[in-house]
């Protein structure tokens, strides 16, 4: 019958721990430090790419809603696209989130009579921005109004709410065409609430 010898070192535990354990604290400093390195990039992320923001008010309803919660891109290229809704600061005092209707160089015009808005002589569907089209009535308010037609100076846009009736936007001088400087960001996703969480319109 063969017999197998079992052979046991007596440094046992102790020396297999001691060989063991620079490799288990640098382990532990790899760890720790990229934790570290992915909140930092996480932060750096959040305050120069990305902003979170909430809606005030109902000047983008039905699409945007008063505190729903919105992630904004900086870092659009510098090129807005019709369609495209973004936060704006410096315009009036306190931030206003509107639609892109037009960029430079482009001709707006509203026939307030029909509420249709004409771009370049073409009449906009605004059935792709999930609204119906012939909304922009004119509006009884004090505001002094933008005289239409008007042309976008270069690096401006012209902007207005969803929510027609309510927006103060680019139809009225104290918005007037936005120069792209005062905007803080695209809306990309919306965070809050959540039954409509995902990517914006």
């Amino acid at each position: 019958m063969a017999v197998t010898k079992y052979t046991i070192k007596r440094t046992g535990k102790i020396s297999h721990n001691s060989a063991n354990q620079p490799s288990t604290i640098k382990s532990c400093y790899e760890w720790v430090g990229e934790l570290m390195a992915a909140v930092i990039a996480v932060v750096l992320v959040f305050t120069f790419l990305l902003r979170v923001v909430t809606v005030s008010g109902l000047s983008m309803y039905p699409n945007y809603h008063d505190g729903d919660r919105l992630v904004i891109s900086s870092s659009y290229g510098g090129a807005l696209e019709q369609g495209d809704v973004v936060v704006l600061v410096n315009v009036l005092p306190e931030p206003i989130i509107k639609r892109v209707i037009a960029t430079e160089n482009q001709e707006v015009d509203i026939d307030f009579d029909t509420g249709t808005v004409y771009i370049d002589g073409e009449a906009l569907d605004e059935t792709q921005f999930g609204l119906q089209n012939g909304i922009t009535q004119d509006t009884a308010t004090s505001l002094e109004k933008t005289q239409f037609p008007v042309t976008v100076p270069p690096g401006h846009i012209f902007v207005l709410g969803d929510n027609r009736p309510v927006s103060e936007d680019s139809r009225y001088v104290d918005v007037g065409m936005v120069d792209v400087k005062n905007v803080l960001g695209k809306a990309e996703f919306r965070l809050f609430p959540f039954d409509r969480f995902g990517l914006v319109e």
